[in-house]
């Protein structure tokens, strides 16, 4: 047993196989295996009912970007409230905002192209400022 790193378990496959079918055994067919989004009653608060009602007040569809099927329950991180069902992808870009309205603003911006804008500043020649930044990129980038 000294030989173990601190932490960690040693299992061979069977071992580790035998455990599975065991563990699958006891959670049985509940609620959790037939969800299409498991663990909504332990991670939301909501159930397999409340997900349907709220995705058919969505038409079925991502809150935000419209796409078919979403499977992602969004909710806020401060205070745990469902907000809505969304897809993988807008799921995943909220949290990379880290549900920051400003920095949602910011790439709303950026998208626009309002942070670097090519000015003229002589015949054929252009400068990029940026009203936001107030220095054009450097030469190296």
């Amino acid at each position: 047993m000294d030989d173990e790193p601190e932490g960690s378990a040693f299992n061979c496959k069977q071992c580790a196989a035998e455990r599975s079918t065991v563990s699958r055994r006891k959670r049985g067919t509940g609620e959790q295996r037939r969800s299409p989004v498991p663990g909504l009653r332990q991670r939301y608060g909501i159930g397999q009912r409340d997900f349907d009602e709220m995705l058919a007040r969505q038409g079925g569809m991502c809150a935000i970007c419209g796409a078919d099927d979403p499977q992602h329950v969004d909710h806020d991180h401060r205070t745990g409230w469902v907000r809505g069902i969304l897809c993988f992808n807008c799921n995943g870009g909220l949290g990379r905002f880290r549900d920051d309205p400003v920095f949602l603003a910011g790439a709303i911006a950026y998208l626009k192209g309002t942070t670097w804008q090519r000015v003229l500043i002589h015949p054929g020649v252009f400068q990029m400022c940026s009203p936001t930044r107030g220095h054009p990129p450097s030469r190296s980038s």
